[in-house]
């Protein structure tokens, strides 16, 4: 199968959505599929085969994210000389926008992931003055709707999506991960290189330093942690618009166990997994939550807030720990804690972690593709078309 994938988010980008979007991507050649990106220019990226990328600017209020303004001529272009069977489009906005495009175009089928709880992120537009939650919901719905079939990550976002009308056909299928060899060396070298005690309790937090990550909550439920667990250290591994509020944060509770790491290379990821006790995350925004699955896929147990994702995964004890979302994180996090070392909580088994593999997530998506492939018909009208005629409806009681 020949396949064109358009996003706006791609490495040298890091987030979880361009994660998801190569581990999809080399799963699906690695079978024998061709698979061609279309995305944004970045001022540090270098060529790469398989990958085109058209002129962009930053992304207002989200400068590490970019836009593009041009090039729709090219990628249909470029389409028609790969002969794509089927367009999948990662993003809403104007590389989504483009595959729309294409796909009409060349009247081939369209499938959209739905990777981003967009309502929990207006704030980075003018402080939620100017994109309101009903907008982000009747645009997802007629992005979504005009497609000829949704991948939601999770049940969460499917029983979204649903709830804002989307009527296209949809189906459940979770971001996979590459299962990584677990190296014993990794714990203690880590350790030594943040000069942490090897006996110590580590506590992990791996994402984007922004507003709506709520690490602010994880950060201020460390002081409890440390009255259990004086020796107890929080590393903190990313970067992005928060963290200099988050470190004025570590600093105002005088924390000297907390580390700021930055951001790290995709290959140093799974060195901090390995050398944690425990992955903490208290956000309410995450739709696939990708960084989950890599602390479970490196035998990590999660301290997180309870939602109907997290619930599908974290069904024993060994894979972690959930609490209520008015509930204490470090009521949480100290209970798990006091399990494990009271040896009442076996270590995460590998031969459980089949289910949430890269092998297993492409194999999924490329059902779903033929499915579609074999099931859509190419003669409805304009994609834009349909849009505009529903251009009015969100700003009519703004």
């Amino acid at each position: 199968m020949r396949i064109g994938m358009f996003t706006d988010t791609y490495f040298p980008q890091v987030s979880g959505v361009s994660t998801s979007i190569k581990i999809l991507c080399d799963q699906l050649r690695k079978v024998g599929h061709e698979v061609i990106i279309f995305t944004t220019s970045d001022p540090e990226a270098r060529p790469e085969n398989g990958v085109v990328r058209l002129p962009s600017i930053p992304f207002a209020s989200f400068e590490d994210r970019r836009i593009a303004f041009g090039g729709l001529d090219r990628c249909v272009k470029i389409s028609r000389e790969y002969d794509l069977d089927i367009i999948h489009t990662h993003t809403e906005f104007s590389l989504g926008l483009a595959g729309k495009y294409v796909a009409s175009r060349l009247k081939i089928p369209t499938i959209h992931t739905y990777h981003t709880m967009y309502e929990n992120y207006t704030h980075y537009i003018w402080d939620g003055r100017l994109i309101k939650r009903q907008h982000v919901r009747w645009f997802s719905k007629v992005f979504c709707g005009q497609a000829d079939g949704v991948i939601t990550p999770s049940e969460l976002t499917y029983a979204t999506l649903k709830d804002y009308g989307v009527e296209a056909p949809m189906r459940i299928i979770p971001t996979g991960v590459l299962l990584p060899e677990f190296n014993e060396d990794y714990r203690p070298m880590m350790r030594k290189k943040l000069n942490i005690p090897q006996e110590a309790p580590v506590l992990l937090s791996l994402s984007r330093l922004s507003k709506e990550k709520s690490l602010d909550e994880v950060i201020m439920a460390f002081p409890a942690v440390q009255e259990a667990y004086p020796s107890a250290h929080l590393v903190i591994v990313g970067d992005g618009p928060y963290r200099e509020t988050l470190e004025t944060i570590a600093k105002g509770f005088e924390l000297e166990n907390v580390h700021f790491i930055g951001e790290i290379s995709h290959n140093e990821v799974n060195q901090y997994y390995q050398m944690a006790d425990l992955y903490i995350n208290a956000s309410e925004s995450e739709s696939q939550g990708l960084t989950y699955l890599e602390s479970i896929a490196n035998r990590l147990p999660i301290v997180a807030k309870e939602n109907d994702y997290l619930n599908l995964i974290i069904q024993s004890g060994e894979f972690g720990q959930l609490y209520a979302p008015n509930g204490s994180l470090s009521e949480a996090i100290v209970k798990y804690l006091n399990k494990k070392y009271a040896g009442e909580i076996e270590n995460i088994n590998p031969d459980s972690l089949e289910s949430i593999s890269a092998e297993r997530f492409a194999e999924n998506v490329y059902a779903f593709y033929d499915d579609i492939i074999q099931n859509t018909d190419q003669s409805r009208s304009n994609f834009f078309d349909r849009m505009l005629s529903e251009f009015k409806e969100p700003w009519s009681n703004t």
